[in-house]
């Protein structure tokens, strides 16, 4: 039932990273949430203030503003932001960088290996209180960034919801 909960939940992004952005369109998660929209939040609450659009015909809801970022409700509160760019870390790290890097900017991180014969990808977790960064890999680079309540990341990834 709960990976059926957050397989409903939204689209995690994809895409490529663009070149030539301006930096100033670059936009910061961090484990609050985005400017505006705080993990905790209810779907009504962001609904009534014109953030979440439930509208569209889409896997799920959506949030206004943001095309590359997909809201993940538990019990109709806010528990995971799946993120593509130009969403970045405080600490830099985004859908394009080096596992390396993860490393270096979070050295508490902890391993996570998909399972074997499956598709998914491994991740990484970093872990700060009762909230984290899942940074799902390949191996070389970062292809995935969730963000949110640390007990949800994990679980998302070890049930291995799907996108819709």
């Amino acid at each position: 039932m709960t990976a059926a909960s957050i397989a409903g939940s939204g689209v995690p992004p994809t895409g490529s990273i663009p070149n030539g952005r301006p930096a100033g369109s670059v936009e910061i998660i961090d484990l609050n949430g985005l400017q505006n929209i705080e993990f905790g939040a209810t779907e009504d609450e962001l609904t009534r203030r014109g953030i979440l659009r439930t509208s569209l015909d889409a896997c799920g809801p959506m949030l206004a503003g943001h095309d590359t970022v997909s809201p993940v409700f538990v019990e109709d509160k806010l528990v995971l932001l799946w993120v593509g760019d130009p969403m970045r870390t405080p600490e830099g790290i985004t859908a394009g960088s080096p596992v390396d890097q993860v490393w270096d900017r979070y050295p508490e991180v902890s391993r996570l290996r998909a399972p074997q014969g499956t598709h998914r990808l491994d991740g990484l977790l970093a872990r700060s209180g009762d909230r984290a960064y899942l940074f799902l890999h390949d191996g070389r680079t970062v292809r995935k960034t969730i963000a949110g309540y640390a007990d949800w990341a994990r679980r998302l990834f070890d049930e291995g919801a799907g996108p819709c």
